[in-house]
């Protein structure tokens, strides 16, 4: 066995309750605020530790530092790097161009892809088409998985999951039971999903997506003036590395929507600019920008990608979802 996978052993082995200081009372308190494993203590400063399971400081601190020892949570040479980039799985979006586009084979797990665009550009129905591909096998495109979708606008259609199940020749009841769906009201709800995310696959479901139709809409409507900007995007910030981090300690991939306004210092070209600025920006490993094409096509632009250049591709939404050609 390598050294890789003696830790990868030791880490699953070893549970919260083995940390120095912390019983089941704490443990309790730690798992009731979404925080389950070594990798979820390692990542907390003692302040918050203390306050999340009511243990001293000091207690805190020497917990912190056995988690970490545990994780081994230094540096690792390129190789070792190319080698846990190996876990890294894709799902299918339904189209061969707009897979293309996102690398060749889909969206990708660890990481986030944002889509931003405006009203009937196609965000949604990417999100439909990809809760139903993550299901098919490997060999089809998909992770065998489930999928959640955390829906703050309205968006999600049982009966077009249906659809596109029977036009893949899919069971339709089996598809929509495999997509745990939570309709939310607010954005402290939206925030608080994330943590139910690692509840649920900590409990056995077999999730490798996470479809959030839109990011934005909820913290654009309680944080409307301008004095209250700052106070949005830190809390919009947060819950992007909350997404970013459960991405990177389950495998899975995250593909979220955004809404769009009109830049009135744009004086040529597209003024449409996705809402959330630098912070969603920074934040979305790949930015897609889609749009109305001619006749029923849509094009989806590539905007920002860590090894992809700037490209675009036509894709059509059809009964089977997100395609390639108008007739299929």
């Amino acid at each position: 066995m390598t050294d890789s996978k003696k830790k990868e052993k030791n880490e699953k082995e070893t549970k919260v309750s083995d940390l120095p200081g912390i019983g089941p009372a704490a443990v309790e308190k730690l798992e009731a605020a979404g925080i389950y494993d070594l990798m979820g203590i390692a990542v907390l400063g003692p302040k918050e530790l203390s306050e999340i399971s009511g243990l001293g400081e000091s207690v805190s601190r020497k917990a912190i530092q056995a988690a970490r020892k545990m994780m081994n949570l230094g540096f690792q040479d390129g190789l070792e790097f190319a080698e846990k980039r190996k876990e890294v799985s894709y799902i299918s979006t339904g189209s061969k161009e707009l897979d293309k586009l996102l690398g060749g084979k889909g969206l990708e797990t660890k990481a986030i892809t944002e889509a931003f665009g405006a009203y009937g550009s196609g965000k949604t129905q990417v999100g439909l088409s990809l809760a139903v591909n993550v299901q098919l096998p490997v060999e089809q495109g998909g992770a065998e998985g489930k999928a959640v979708y955390i829906d703050s606008e309205g968006t999600f259609r049982p009966e077009r999951i249906k659809q596109m199940a029977k036009a893949k020749g899919l069971n339709e009841e089996s598809v929509l039971k495999n997509i745990l769906v939570a309709r939310v009201f607010n954005s402290d709800h939206q925030m608080l999903l994330v943590d139910k995310i690692g509840e649920l696959i900590n409990n056995g479901e077999p999730i490798k997506l996470v479809i959030v139709d839109s990011l934005t809409a909820h913290f654009r409507a309680e944080y409307s003036g301008r004095g209250q900007l700052a106070d949005r995007q830190q809390k919009l910030n947060r819950y992007l590395h909350n997404l970013m981090r459960i991405a990177e300690q389950y495998n899975l991939g995250v593909y979220v929507t955004n809404q769009v306004m009109a830049n009135p210092a744009m004086m040529f070209g597209d003024p449409t600019t996705a809402i959330g600025g630098n912070i969603v920006g920074h934040a979305s490993t790949y930015r897609l920008y889609l749009r109305r094409g001619k006749k029923s096509s849509r094009v989806a632009k590539l905007i920002d990608s860590p090894n992809l250049p700037d490209n675009e591709c036509i894709f059509y939404i059809g009964e089977k979802g997100v395609i390639d050609e108008e007739k299929e």
